[in-house]
């Protein structure tokens, strides 16, 4: 065999998954179809989100639910011909978000949160990355003074249970933190423990050249050739046919099209979301800033400012729309100051995620030397060098650092 690992997906997880294989002596080959980090792991907010111990759940209040409903609100939009395809994917998220479940995927997620920063902490260290990262965390901001006084008392009661830190700021001091924002925030939390990213796509190439240099081979293939021959898989790439015994899908929103012909029923489906940047008119942002009420991040990036928006609800291989990005730009203009845009086209990206908030990080049950890491959600850039690790001690025989049963594949059944 040429390898003893195929890694298919050359995004933040699959670099990373291939970087601790190969720090624990496995000969890895990482394949894609394009560069390293040129799709999800590209277009993000660029935080490294330890401060997010509770997922991203489906709302459970009525109000929310009918502003959703009339499909005009800022950080949800969805198209109706895409609703019979997610009717049942939707069904069982609102199931799982319950408020007893909702902790319990909490609980089952907190190892790997707590660890996010430390790990990439090593690979940014042993890349030479720093200079694209900041360790101000993030600030979370509230047009409705109700509404941040609600906020500061449920974020000091999270901050003591998980051992994070936090600082409330009321208007007059978010002022002061961010000269760069015009008035309309009537307060903010500020988390501290989170990094920020100032270009998530160097990132991860960096992470790729660190990959490389310790002598893992970077090719470019197409993951859909993967086939099983005998005892090893088998990939085409651009170099010719490779081989190995063992594989790993990290292929993102993209996975399915390799579990699914296989026989696995994985409900895996991608909420598509938006950037743009722009030009800054004030004074630079210092860290990310969530809009709370409408959805969407702004974050300093490379001497740009960078909008995301929040989720966009239709199928993977629509035609873009834009809709999220117009309506967010209405609101984000004046309040951050945005100037003109800098990119020809918005970039689409796509969030692979799970009804029960988790990642499916294993081994498939049925089928000998094919393993999972994938959808990791709104969170692949957070995870991607915790999940590597966990995955490479699975597939190495270590003891894992911790419980990876609730990511097993075979939970969906």
């Amino acid at each position: 065999m040429d390898f003893d690992v195929i890694v298919l997906g050359a995004g933040i997880v699959g670099v990373s998954s291939a970087l601790h294989l190969q720090d624990r002596g496995r000969r890895v080959a990482l394949v894609d179809r394009r560069g390293p980090g040129e799709e999800t792991s590209f277009g993000n907010a660029g935080l490294v989100e330890s401060s997010s111990v509770v997922p991203y759940a489906f709302p459970r209040d009525l109000g929310t639910l009918l502003r959703y409903a009339r499909n005009r609100s800022t950080d949800l939009y969805w198209d109706y011909r895409a609703l019979p395809s997610f009717a049942g994917w939707l069904a069982r998220f609102w199931w799982e978000s319950s408020p007893e479940r909702l902790l319990s995927a909490a609980h089952d997620m907190l190892p790997l949160i707590r660890r996010c920063v430390a790990e990439h902490d090593l690979l940014i260290a042993r890349a030479g990355l720093a200079n694209l990262t900041k360790n101000s965390g993030w600030i979370e901001a509230f047009r409705s003074e109700p509404e941040f006084e609600r906020q500061v008392k449920a974020a000091t009661q999270t901050a003591r249970t998980y051992g994070l830190h936090m600082t409330p700021l009321d208007a007059a001091a978010l002022s002061a933190r961010e000269p760069g924002l015009a008035d309309g925030f009537r307060g903010a939390l500020h988390w501290l423990d989170p990094k920020s990213v100032v270009n998530p796509g160097a990132l991860t190439k960096g992470y790729a050249r660190l990959f490389e240099e310790g002598g893992g081979a970077l090719l470019s293939g197409e993951a859909t050739t993967l086939k099983a021959e005998g005892d090893a898989w088998s990939v085409q790439t651009s170099s010719g046919k490779i081989s190995a015994k063992d594989v790993v899908v990290a292929l993102g929103p993209w996975s399915d099209r390799i579990f699914a012909p296989l026989g696995y029923r994985i409900p895996l489906r991608a909420k598509r979301g938006y950037h743009m940047h722009y030009a800054p008119t004030k004074p630079l942002l210092s860290m990310p800033i969530v809009d709370t009420q409408h959805g969407y991040v702004i974050a300093p990036m490379e001497g740009r400012l960078r909008l995301t928006t929040g989720v966009e609800i239709a199928l993977r291989d629509a035609r873009p729309t834009g809709v999220q990005l117009a309506r967010a730009e209405r609101t984000a203009t004046p309040t951050f100051g945005l100037g003109a845009r800098l990119d020809e086209r918005p970039w689409l990206g796509l969030r692979p995620c799970t009804p029960d908030m988790r990642p499916v990080i294993g081994r498939a049950p049925r089928h000998k030397g094919l393993w999972f890491s994938f959808g990791h959600a709104h969170h692949g850039l957070t995870l991607g060098p915790v999940s590597g690790r966990l995955l490479a001690e699975m597939m190495t025989g270590e003891q894992p650092f911790a419980d990876a049963a609730p990511f097993r594949p075979e939970r969906f059944r």
